[in-house]
């Protein structure tokens, strides 16, 4: 009842993810319908429901453009978890301002990048070239694509590959 559940839009644009027990609940209340089963059923004392892996939600439910949440774990993911000055792959990154906070640099996804602690410390509280240090990528916000929001979880539901190809 865990199993995570895709949710499209009554257009088919994928909304969100949530878990088995609510798609049951909107599909038992008729605000949903199946569109893909593919994990067997579940079974209640008189009755037995598909479990679902992709639901369409019956209205059209209007929402603004999707943006990706600014988070330490978002910078990692956007960075594919590799210091953006030496270019190492390591399990223990850094967020590192491009323009340090005290110099007037901000929070934003155009300032921010993922860095090992080395390079971190080597660069301190200055600028890159000041530091004699570049950057591998340009910061940039990541795109609200389905296939980054809910990509994640691809692995786990190879059926979900249909529904997020096209947005």
């Amino acid at each position: 009842m865990n199993g995570l559940v895709l949710v499209l839009n009554a257009n088919f644009e994928p909304l969100h993810v949530c878990e088995t027990r609510r798609a049951l609940n909107l599909i038992v209340g008729g605000k949903a319908r199946l569109v893909a089963n593919g994990r067997g059923y579940v079974h209640t004392v008189r009755l037995s429901y598909p479990r679902p892996s992709v639901i369409q939600l019956q209205r059209m439910i209007r929402r603004p453009h999707p943006r990706v949440r600014l988070s330490k774990r978002e910078v990692f993911r956007r960075d594919e978890f590799t210091c953006q000055y030496c270019g190492r792959q390591t399990p223990h990154l850094t967020i590192d301002h491009v323009i340090p906070r005290h110099k007037g640099g901000s929070h934003t996804w155009a300032n921010l990048v993922a860095a090992c602690p080395p390079c971190n410390r080597r660069k301190g509280g200055r600028m890159t070239d000041e530091a004699h240090m570049h950057l591998q990528r340009i910061p940039r916000e990541p795109p609200a694509t389905a296939r980054y929001l809910f990509g994640r979880h691809l692995d786990l539901n190879l059926d979900w590959t249909d529904f997020l190809n096209g947005w």
